[in-house]
């Protein structure tokens, strides 16, 4: 089991890119907010089918919450997360600090009408703003070729979809199935 490389600024995430793409070799990736359970995992090994690399990134994305939620809570567990990825096979692990992502002065958003509409953004409004910001960011860093996400969080997969197809962002989004506890519940960090 080879640890995977640990990339924590733009600059060391694009020379590994670029290095690999010399190589001729597909990338594909898995963006979290880390706290990894068994359906981030299976989200690596669908990765692995799609392309000869898999990066993930572990960036608790301060976009995505509202003011009254609690970001300080979040769990981080970035050593525990580094292992679950070395044993599932990842290749590069990208975890860049809120000052790498959004530097001093940075004042641009994202916002994806039509599936971002109703449902989540009821309740936190400004939180798929926050994810098309963060995806956008993370597609122009890492130029993967593929990307995965679960089905769990739906209207996440479709808001993601329609960014990449508004944008003409060159990323095949691909759907991986939602894996569930012995009880049947989705499983969320």
């Amino acid at each position: 089991m080879s640890r995977p490389i640990v990339a924590e600024t733009v600059s060391a995430l694009r020379a590994q890119i670029r290095d690999w793409r010399r190589e001729g070799l597909g990338i594909a990736m898995v963006p979290t907010m880390g706290a990894l359970h068994d359906g981030h995992i299976s989200l690596v090994r669908m990765a692995l089918e799609k392309a000869e690399r898999c990066v993930v990134s572990i960036f608790v994305n301060p976009a995505q919450f509202a003011p009254t939620e609690d970001l300080d809570k979040y769990p981080r567990q970035l050593a525990r997360d580094l292992e679950r990825l070395a044993e599932a096979g990842a290749h590069l692990v990208f975890t860049p600090g809120v000052a790498e992502m959004y530097p001093a002065g940075f004042a641009t958003r994202i916002s994806v009408g039509g599936p971002s509409s109703g449902l989540e953004p009821d309740f936190r409004p400004s939180f798929f703003d926050g994810v098309a910001t963060v995806v956008a960011k993370l597609f122009l860093q890492a130029a993967p070729d593929y990307a995965i996400f679960g089905e769990k969080d739906y209207q996440q997969l479709c808001v993601v979809r329609q960014l990449c197809r508004d944008l003409d962002l060159p990323v095949a989004i691909v759907g991986a199935p939602t894996v569930r506890d012995a009880d049947g519940l989705a499983m969320s960090s």
